[in-house]
């Protein structure tokens, strides 16, 4: 891949990963793989979760799904390693490959010719890895600098997700608390500060989180209401 080619990979990416929801991002780096990076037909994100639970998001093909399936039960694979173990890892001929003996006769069977995954991000909860099929014998041999590329876009999408994930978050329990408040100035003739101190009381006595007795307390008052 030339300079010119290498730019324009860039500049559609940039137009691609828009920041957005989590689950919209995610679907968007998968789309944006296969739109974007050569000899990419399939593509799926791996998620490594905190109990070291592997789950499957965004996929672009029903396929793929079946695929990583086989990755996590057999422990081996492309997108298994690239989410527990290496930061990235490439098949460029899983007819030849020794590296997976039961799961790259699986691929080969279901049309992929070669594989290749890149870990995307780290979290304190979890970690992701982007995983990537051809049919193409030979694809995946040299990414000529477009993982990295790839990634670096992929990491600040997933980012600004985050945030955007966390600030909605944050404003639906604020949202939630106040309604909670309320109720608690009206039932006991309190006024706010007075309320949410009964609301914190509650929360420590119980040894649960404020947004959680807040949520209890708006359903106490649903459930009176309808009997």
């Amino acid at each position: 891949m030339d300079n010119s080619e290498y730019v324009e990979v860039s500049r559609r990416l940039r137009a691609t990963l828009t920041p957005a929801d989590l689950d919209r991002t995610l679907a968007n780096i998968t789309a944006a793989a296969v739109e974007a990076l050569p000899d990419v037909e399939y593509a799926s994100i791996t998620i490594k979760h905190a109990d070291d639970r592997l789950e499957t998001v965004a996929p672009t093909d029903d396929l793929i799904c079946e695929l990583d399936a086989a990755q996590y039960e057999f422990h081996e694979g492309p997108c298994y390693e690239a989410a527990t173990k290496t930061v990235h890892v490439s098949s460029p001929d899983l007819v030849v490959e020794s590296r997976w003996p039961r799961y790259a006769p699986v691929a080969v069977n279901a049309g992929i010719a070669a594989q290749a995954a890149l870990r995307l991000f780290d979290a304190a909860d979890s970690s992701g890895a982007l995983n990537l099929y051809s049919k193409r014998p030979g694809a995946f041999e040299d990414l000529n600098g477009l993982d990295e590329l790839f990634t670096d876009h992929a990491a600040t999408a997933i980012e600004y997700a985050r945030e955007i994930s966390q600030l909605k978050q944050a404003v639906e329990t604020r949202t939630v608390i106040g309604r909670a408040v309320g109720i608690i100035m009206h039932k006991y003739g309190l006024d706010d500060a007075r309320a949410f101190a009964f609301l914190a009381r509650m929360s420590s006595t119980s040894n649960t989180k404020l947004r959680q007795v807040a949520d209890e307390v708006i359903r106490d008052v649903v459930k009176d209401e309808t009997g």
